[in-house]
């Protein structure tokens, strides 16, 4: 695995506990599928390797078994080398007849679940810290309960398809929500008005036109700019259709930032929404 030459003799921190023992799951759920001891073994010399050390074989399944975690837990002071010692056993195995690995999708939700700062894009580990999440509220008062399971479903999607690696899927996700969520605002009164539109351009240009002065007048604008140029097929491609001779390609850095500002805005319109409902 391809990663920064100086964490293999510095460490850049530690794997978080609960992020070792989902790991360890995992190991324990590929080795029911053969020679569990063998498979022990196997995940043991990798390990082995992460901590600068060789590996012997253990007198039984069960010694085997305690001293892959102690290994484990002796590495895990370093998490780039943990995560490579994991994925390289996985490879290892992977073309072996009926056994099967986790993808490296698995792998990253539980790095993703556990914040624990990494991401696999083979053949290389690379850093995602600066781009965690925007972080969002877990429910909307002005929301009801079937609305509220929609947008922390569609949340929780997007953040699963990028740590999978399908970054325009996950911006095709969250942008879904964000048009989702323009149209709580129908039936919602806007000064002497009510917004009637049913759609998401036509709520959007209502909102706009009544909330005039106001910062809200300002985020439509540049929300619209962005849902315009996500949607051309020279721009983000992700409605309809991407223009195969000179629209964009969504890199997983480039999915992160438009999920992070769809997020943004999303949580924006959320508690605009919640002031123009509690206003009636």
């Amino acid at each position: 695995m391809k990663l920064d030459s100086r964490w293999r003799f510095d460490s850049p921190g530690a794997m978080p506990r609960e992020a070792i023992w989902a790991f360890d799951t995992l190991i324990g759920k590929i080795a029911a599928q053969g020679d569990r001891w063998t498979i022990l073994e196997h995940f043991k010399s990798y390990y082995a390797g992460a901590l600068g050390a060789t590996s012997s074989r253990s007198s039984s399944e069960s010694w085997a078994e305690s001293d892959l975690s102690n290994m484990m837990g002796q590495a895990a002071d370093n998490a780039p080398l943990f995560i490579e010692a994991f994925y390289e056993g996985c490879e290892a195995l992977r073309n072996d007849d009926g056994l099967a690995v986790p993808d490296v999708g698995r792998m990253n939700r539980i790095l993703v679940e556990h914040s624990v700062g990494y991401e696999i894009r083979p053949p290389a580990l690379v850093t995602v810290g600066l781009h965690q999440p925007i972080a969002v509220p877990e429910r909307y008062r002005s929301l009801d309960e079937q609305a509220q399971d929609i947008v922390q479903q569609s949340l929780q999607q997007s953040e699963k398809l990028l740590a999978e690696g399908h970054p325009r899927q996950a911006v095709q996700e969250i942008l879904w929500l964000m048009e989702s969520v323009a149209t709580a605002f129908k039936g919602l009164s806007a000064g002497e008005t009510t917004i009637e539109g049913k759609y998401f351009n036509k709520i959007v240009q209502e909102l706009r036109t009544h909330k005039k002065g106001q910062t809200i007048e300002q985020v439509l604008g540049w929300l619209t700019t962005l849902h315009g140029y996500l949607s051309s097929p020279t721009g983000g491609g992700v409605r309809h259709g991407a223009d195969l001779k000179s629209g964009i390609t969504i890199d997983a850095d480039v999915g992160r930032l438009y999920c992070n500002l769809i997020r943004s805005y999303v949580t924006f319109l959320m508690a605009e929404h919640d002031r123009m409902r509690r206003a009636q």
